[in-house]
């Protein structure tokens, strides 16, 4: 089980001394990202305004120009701010996983956990996706590993054409060490529901169709659905302390319709959360406060983990 760490211990070693070093930076940053802005406020806001009135073309055919323009002056302008905050926050990041024994990276490819929430309908379908944040290592005897990911869908039509986000959070992969005879899947209740209302009494996920549980712990079906094609071993995977677990992870990561899978021998989890494990701010009075939050997701996560550490009776 994953223990939350000494905070005091952790501020007082390595990464309170990076993150001192780090208020400098910060301060850096902010003065060269005032400079720019200055600098292009004095050239560019006179040469916007003799375009707006000299330049013979379109009067919205200017304002788009100006907003393209005013768009490529604001990335420049907050660059040294956003390198600032991404050392902050990969330095914290990998102090903590120094100190659980996990392992950080801020980039990666999408893996196994990945493409198994995407099968089974874990994440929502998406024109275009993002990773980042790569955690691994063990829970207690169970390997792990987590990374957010960013899924968008292209809306709208013409100018009103936009990028939309339509799942942002965790996805998470548990290995059990057992070999589950079937697949099954917990959701939201509501998920899954007929065209003319109520519920479905199946689903499909490519060649996989899974049937729904019914449960017998008391108001479960008021907040999830258990789809499976093992009713038996799903009633006992899904039992109340499992539950109780997954939402105590859902509070921790301050997300929202968190979702399960077990299938051949792994136990995911994906949860809308927002964007994760950001600790870098420019505000070095929170930088302590970051730190505990992250660490006590992991607390959290590694409650989960033991709550499936039992003796399964399954095959290996």
């Amino acid at each position: 089980m994953v223990e939350v760490p000494d905070i005091d211990r952790l501020m007082a070693g390595s990464l309170g001394t990076f993150l001192q070093e780090q208020r400098g930076e910060r301060e850096a940053a902010k003065g060269e990202a005032w400079d720019r802005a200055w600098k292009a406020a004095m050239v560019a806001g006179p040469l916007a305004i003799l375009g707006l009135i000299l330049v013979p073309v379109d009067f919205g055919l200017k304002i788009w120009a100006c907003f393209a323009v005013a768009t490529f002056i604001g990335v420049w302008v907050w660059k040294p701010i956003a390198a600032a905050k991404k050392r902050v926050k990969i330095g914290i990041n990998e102090g903590i996983a120094q100190a659980l024994g996990f392992t950080y990276e801020h980039d990666g490819e999408k893996g196994r956990e990945y493409e198994l929430a995407e099968q089974f309908g874990l994440l929502p379908d998406c024109d275009r996706s993002g990773v980042e944040d790569f955690w691994s290592g063990t829970l207690g005897d169970h390997a792990f590993k987590l990374h957010e990911a960013h899924l968008e869908e292209r809306r709208g039509s013409g100018k009103n054409r936009r990028w939309v986000t339509v799942f942002r959070g965790a996805i998470l992969r548990i290995g059990s060490g057992r070999t589950f005879h079937g697949i099954t899947l917990l959701q939201r209740a509501g998920k899954h529901k007929k065209w003319f209302g109520g519920r479905k009494d199946s689903v499909k996920f490519g060649d996989h169709r899974l049937d729904i549980v019914d449960m017998v712990h008391p108001d479960f079906d008021d907040t999830f659905e258990v789809w499976s094609d093992d009713q038996t071993e799903a009633r006992y995977l899904v039992d109340p302390l499992y539950v109780e677990r997954l939402l105590e992870l859902e509070k921790s990561f301050e997300g929202k319709d968190i979702c399960s899978l077990f299938v051949e021998g792994d136990i995911l989890v994906a949860v809308r959360s927002g964007n994760m494990f950001e600790g870098g701010t420019m505000n070095p009075e929170s930088d302590r406060f970051m730190v505990e939050k992250c660490a006590g997701q992991f607390a959290s996560m590694g409650r989960l983990a033991k709550s499936v550490q039992k003796d399964f009776g399954f095959t290996r």
